[in-house]
């Protein structure tokens, strides 16, 4: 699938983590080399995507500067990422009803491949699948992968009725489309989760030319 064929997709990250490990904060500010994680997921995603916002919840003004659009959950109870996809696919269906899908990722990668939506698109379309998710070094990420709007009640259903809350367990009821990049010389999916973390993204920085 040529990248001038894919269809129109909104991106969205996913900000809204309590970031316990890291002793409270938004991880996506953190700074890696000089800049913070989410301006480099912000990166990342603006060209492959055909708009971006961040949901994330508490206090919009604290991501004034990024220029995003700031969705909050609205599930209550911080359910977790499957309440932050469910908040970009409404926000999509009332406010961009052109676009079907939604491609979701972590606020706290900072490596994220340049070819995420083609490749999952790709994958998507030839498998017949109505999901897609990445993976690497022999683990799945479901927390970044391709949504179709049109699922959205469905997931609220799953969510405030059945109080689901693992995204594996919602993919499960659907195809669904696994791609995987490599690992090596970094792995594009790496997370700061940890202060020890951050430590290791700045020496993995510096072997990412191009970031």
């Amino acid at each position: 699938m040529p990248a001038t064929s894919l269809p129109s997709t909104l991106g969205v990250v996913l900000a809204g983590g309590l970031a316990r490990r890291m002793g409270g904060g938004d991880k996506p500010m953190r700074s890696i080399g000089g800049r913070t994680i989410l301006e480099r997921v912000i990166a990342r995603l603006s060209p492959q995507c055909d708009g971006l916002i961040l949901n994330a919840n508490g206090d919009p003004g604290r991501f004034a500067s990024f220029g995003l659009r700031v969705v909050p959950d609205d599930v209550p109870g911080f359910p977790g990422p499957l309440a932050g996809i469910l908040a970009a696919l409404d926000w999509t269906a009332a406010n961009r009803p052109e676009i079907a899908w939604v491609l979701s990722a972590a606020g706290d990668c900072p490596f994220l491949p340049r070819d995420l939506v083609g490749r999952l698109h790709e994958a998507r379309a030839r498998e017949n699948a109505q999901l897609a998710v990445a993976a690497s070094a022999d683990q799945s990420h479901p927390v970044i992968g391709l949504w179709r709007v049109a699922l959205r009640d469905e997931l609220r259903h799953a969510l405030v009725v059945e109080d689901l809350r693992k995204i594996d367990l919602w993919t499960a009821r659907y195809p669904l489309a696994t791609v995987t990049w490599p690992a090596k010389p970094l792995d594009p999916f790496f997370n700061a989760n940890t202060v020890e973390d951050i430590t290791e993204a700045e020496r993995l920085a510096a072997l990412d030319a191009t970031s």
